[in-house]
Parts: C-alpha cells; sequence; structure tokens
C-alpha cells in the first residue's frame, strides 16, 4: 500500500501538511490544469514546484512519483476507499479530481463521455501538435532547414484550431457546461502566444477562440491556478 506521508519524493519535496492533496507540478499548459481544477473544486492541497530541469524531473524522487519524469503528479493521502493514491498524466488527474469531487464533468454518463471526449481530443491532439509546432518554429527544431516538419505542424494546428471554433459555434463552452475539458483545452490555446505563432495561424479568422480564452480568464479560480505553483 503506498506510504503518502514517506513516499520517496517527500525527501527531496517534503510536505507541510500531509493530510492534504499535495500537487508536484510546474505552471505550464499540462501543470495548471490541475492547479485551476483544484481551485475550482476548492479541494485543500500544497503545492510543490518542480522544475522543468532534469535536476528535478529527472530525479530518482520524482521519478519514484511519475516514472515518466513529466509535471504534473499527486498524492492523494484520501484516495478511493480511503486508500492513499498517487497519479502522474494531467488527464488522468483530471478525471480522478473530477469523479472524487463529483463536479466539471456531467450530471449524466452521456455528459461523461461528452466531456471525456473532448478531454481525450486534447491530450491526443491540441497538446501534441501544439507542442511540436512549438520545437519547430520556437525551439531548437527552427534551425532545422528541411520546411516539412513545421510546414506539418502549422497545417495540423490551423485544423485543430478550426475544430474548436466550429465546436464553440452557439455555446460557451466546448462540450456544453464548463468542464475538465475547458480547463484542459484553454492553456494550450494560451500557449500559444508563449510560441509566438498566433498569427502564422490565422487566429484572428477563428471568431469564436479569443471570446472563449477571455471567458476562461474571467473565473476567479483559473487566475489563481495559473499562477500556482509560484515560481518566485
Amino acid at each position: 500500500m503506498l506510504d503518502a506521508a514517506n513516499h520517496p519524493i517527500t525527501a527531496r519535496w517534503p510536505a507541510q501538511s500531509p493530510e492534504k492533496l499535495q500537487l508536484y507540478s510546474y505552471p505550464t499548459p499540462n501543470g495548471v490544469k490541475v492547479s485551476i481544477m483544484l481551485e475550482e473544486i476548492g479541494l485543500p492541497y500544497e503545492a510543490h514546484l518542480v522544475t522543468l530541469a532534469d535536476s528535478d524531473v529527472k530525479s530518482l524522487e520524482f521519478l519514484s512519483l511519475n516514472p515518466n519524469n513529466k509535471i504534473p503528479a499527486i498524492i492523494d493521502p484520501n484516495g478511493p476507499d480511503g486508500e492513499p493514491v498517487s497519479l502522474f498524466e494531467s488527464g488522468a488527474i483530471l478525471l480522478y479530481l473530477a469523479e472524487k469531487s463529483g463536479q466539471l464533468i456531467g450530471k449524466t454518463a452521456a455528459d461523461k463521455a461528452r466531456v471525456t471526449q473532448w478531454l481525450m481530443f486534447q491530450m491526443g491532439g491540441l497538446g501534441p501538435m501544439f507542442g511540436q509546432l512549438g520545437y519547430f518554429h520556437k525551439f531548437a527544431g527552427s534551425e532545422i532547414e528541411d520546411p516539412r516538419p513545421r510546414k506539418r505542424y502549422i497545417n495540423e494546428a490551423k485544423r485543430l484550431l478550426n475544430v474548436v471554433n466550429t465546436q464553440l459555434d452557439g455555446q460557451d463552452w466546448i462540450a456544453g457546461d464548463y468542464s475538465i475539458a475547458d480547463i484542459a483545452i484553454v492553456p494550450w490555446l494560451r500557449g500559444l502566444d508563449y510560441y509566438g505563432v498566433k498569427d502564422l495561424l490565422g487566429w484572428s479568422d477563428f471568431a469564436n477562440l479569443q471570446p472563449y480564452v477571455d471567458r476562461f480568464l474571467e473565473r476567479p479560480a483559473v487566475q489563481r491556478g495559473l499562477t500556482i505553483p509560484a515560481t518566485s
């Protein structure tokens, strides 16, 4: 059984309040999904800053919680049936917290299925494709002379933006009511600013996207979650 209070990760990131859910994260698009969700549902938690440096994410302590060496990850000392549980992968954590709290996943099985499909759309589409576009436009991949990789991810990003834009016709949120699907999607839409590709993708041509982002950013829980964990 998982010993939440004495987990190996606590040797590097000790818990001040081990009775609370422990979040290990950094405020990237994937990281803030979980801090926003925790702020939305009001579950007491303690946040630990895990930088993206190899000295953190590839440390033995962090790998003991997430063998895939990516943020975010959590330990919930009050898991199912009263037993502690640890989780990595932001989508899995969102689903877990939604089911634990009974919030932001809809009221019926059909609602949950609809929300889950859009969550998976982000996990399998928006996140990986936008991340690759960032690599080939802003980071080391931009030095590659072959234009095909960059063009591929530009075109795919445009296609995905059109999917989101079309789905938002006539509704404020991606799956009907505000949900974990929105918490997953909008941080990645915001990430296009960081990559410097919004003009390249024709952002202004997608009329529903900026109002969607603005609605999201108006939520007090979102405003708090975007700054957690604090980086200074």
